[in-house]
C-alpha cells in the first residue's frame, strides 16, 4: 500500500530503459516508481520510472497508479526541494529519446547553467565528483521511504 493505494500483484516484471540505467543513479524504489538520480552535478535532477511494462505516457497507466505516480512526485519534488533549497522545480514527462514513461523532477536555481531556459539540451553533462554525489544520495534516501 503507497499513501493509501494498494499495488495491483502479478504484474510482469519491470525492466528499466538502458538509457535511464546509463544516464542516472538508483535512489530508492518506492511503491510504484524506482527513483533515480541523473548523473549531471549541474543540475539535482530526479527521475521517477513507474515499474510498469510497455508504458509510454501517464494517460496509459490505470488510475491507482496515476493516484500513486502524482503521489510520488509530490513526495520527490517536496523532498528536492527541501534538500536543495531551489529556486524552482521543473517536472515533466517528456519521453522524446526513451519511450518508457518516466518523470523528471529538476530542482532550478536562477544562477545555474540553463536558467532560464530549460534543461535539455542544454550544454554537456557534468559528472558528480564521488564525494558530492555520495553526500547528495545520503541526503536523498534520509528523507525517501524505503521498500
Amino acid at each position: 500500500m503507497a499513501n493509501g493505494h494498494r499495488i495491483p500483484e502479478n504484474m510482469p516484471e519491470f525492466t528499466l530503459d538502458p538509457r535511464l540505467e546509463a544516464d542516472t543513479l538508483p535512489v530508492t524504489e518506492l511503491a510504484l516508481c524506482t527513483l533515480r538520480l541523473s548523473k549531471d552535478a549541474r543540475f539535482p535532477w530526479l527521475i521517477l520510472a513507474p515499474k510498469r511494462t510497455d508504458i509510454a505516457e501517464i494517460i496509459d497507466l490505470d488510475d491507482m497508479d496515476r493516484a500513486i505516480l502524482f503521489d510520488e512526485i509530490v513526495l520527490a519534488s517536496r523532498v528536492l526541494r527541501t534538500i536543495t533549497a531551489c529556486h524552482k522545480l521543473n517536472v515533466a514527462a517528456l519521453g522524446n529519446q526513451v519511450r518508457q514513461l518516466h518523470v523528471h523532477v529538476v530542482a532550478r536555481f536562477e544562477h545555474d547553467a540553463a536558467w532560464p531556459r530549460p534543461v535539455w539540451g542544454a550544454g554537456e553533462a557534468v559528472a558528480y565528483e564521488p564525494a558530492a554525489r555520495d553526500r547528495l544520495m545520503a541526503e536523498l534516501r534520509e528523507h525517501l521511504p524505503h521498500t
